[in-house]
């Protein structure tokens, strides 16, 4: 795998640091600025609303702008956001500093990618996206226990202030090891907004907001099912979510090759397992064994069906595949709020503190009815007959699916766009068929 990799993996564990530590700094915070913690929670909600809103709104102003540069400059608000909320005054200004964190969040992830995707031969693709996201499922196990850990020693502050270093050594990286990626002549926002409007983009977005859902149902509330049903203390919380991010890094590594291999089988069998995992954990959550298990196994399956979103979208939206890309993170942003808010509702309603679950599981079912249905139209749709042109020297046009010329190749830290009238094909190749 290219080094480039590295240097996009070290961003997102910057970024799956700041964006799930808050969670456990929200006491710590609230004591410090005078309100309660359930106000001090608008803080998580804050930075979703930046994902949400960063990702097709820089995606959009930036699409004309080189992916190295873009990347760089993502990184670089991500940093100024994070030093905003470790020197904010009063709550207000934290919770600008969180919506300013959030900002280039999903536009990352959007843009690496496409640049991780291109970065590597045809048939790895989505090992390389997996690779990527492997630095967000190892923030889970590292980086948000010791951050927590220092928050709760040295101030929450200090905790913002590492962060920020992490974005500084990330943009350092990127700068050093990711190769030049000139605009292609046919990138613009036009076109990325057309190739949004895709039937199949939009369906692949509904099955990453309904689908990962059921995943934030109840890890939401995993530190309060730890203690309450299944029966550990306190300190146990910080190793019950380091095992849920365990499962999440290898449900990642199980992503990447599965996904090369077979994309929408990947997806129905993801989402399939994770309705069933979400339907057992109820039932196995009071064996404090078994329980574990069940957490390791609900971050595997519900990390793997990432990957396979990711490249779905980016499939689709063929040669336009940057903001279709980004906004599957906003999806997942989504998720995570609509999961959470549903959770909540059922424990509120008195059902239990394990009937999340089941309402994750629900959430689970849709998304794969969702999936399948959009592979069914993707199935049965017309085909079109293509008009054969001829081409200089008196030849004809390829027929669709001749080979199409070769890939950019990385020369001197550049990589060439393709020529005229090509794909770029590291966003539309689709091992799996799709």
């Amino acid at each position: 795998m290219p080094l480039a990799l590295l240097a996009l993996a070290v961003s997102a564990f910057g970024i799956g640091t700041t964006e799930f530590v808050m969670m456990g700094l929200l006491p710590n915070v609230a004591n410090d600025l005078g309100t309660s913690v359930p106000t001090a929670g608008y803080l998580v909600s804050a930075y979703a609303i930046g994902v949400v809103l960063g990702a097709p709104l820089l995606t959009g102003l930036g699409s004309r702008v080189p992916r190295k540069k873009m990347l760089l400059l993502l990184m670089a608000l991500f940093t100024i956001g994070n030093l905003a909320s470790a020197l904010a005054p009063d709550f207000g200004w934290l919770l600008a500093g969180r919506v300013l964190a959030g900002l280039p969040h999903g536009a990352f992830f959007g843009v690496g990618a496409v640049v991780a995707a291109r970065l590597v031969a045809e048939g790895r693709q989505a090992r390389a996206v997996a690779t990527m996201f492997l630095g967000l499922t190892v923030a889970n196990i590292v980086g948000v226990p010791a951050a927590t850990l220092l928050g709760q020693h040295l101030g929450w502050r200090a905790t913002f202030l590492v962060v920020a270093a992490i974005g500084l050594a990330a943009m350092a990286a990127l700068a050093r090891l990711v190769p030049r990626i000139p605009v292609e002549a046919h990138q613009d926002v036009r076109r990325e907004l057309r190739a949004l409007g895709n039937r199949q983009v939009l369906l692949g977005l509904l099955t990453a907001v309904f689908g990962f859902a059921g995943v934030f149902a109840v890890y939401s509330y995993l530190s309060a099912m730890t203690t309450k049903a299944m029966g550990f203390g306190e300190s146990s919380v910080t190793i019950v979510l380091a095992l849920f991010g365990i499962g999440m890094t290898l449900g990642a590594l199980a992503a990447g090759p599965l996904t090369d291999r077979a994309l929408r089988p990947t997806l129905y069998g993801s989402l399939g397992a994770l309705a069933v995992v979400l339907v057992a954990f109820p039932f196995t959550v009071h064996v404090q064994w078994a329980a574990l298990v069940m957490v390791v196994l609900l971050g595997g399956v519900g990390f793997t069906t990432t990957t396979p979103l990711q490249m779905l979208v980016m499939n689709k939206a063929k040669d336009a595949p940057t903001l279709a890309s980004a906004s599957n993170h906003s999806a997942f942003n989504l998720a995570n709020a609509g999961g959470a808010w549903l959770g909540g509702v059922a424990i509120a309603a008195g059902w239990g503190w394990t009937s999340p679950a089941f309402v994750g599981a629900v959430l689970a079912v849709l998304g794969l009815a969702i999936a399948a249905t959009a592979g069914y139209l993707d199935h049965t749709k017309p085909v079109r007959r293509l008009r054969t042109e001829p081409v200089c020297g008196g030849g004809r046009a390829p027929a669709s699916g001749a080979a199409h010329p070769a890939r950019p190749a990385v020369e001197d830290g550049t990589v060439r766009p393709d020529g005229p009238g090509t794909r770029d094909r590291a966003a539309t190749s689709s091992p799996s068929g799709v």
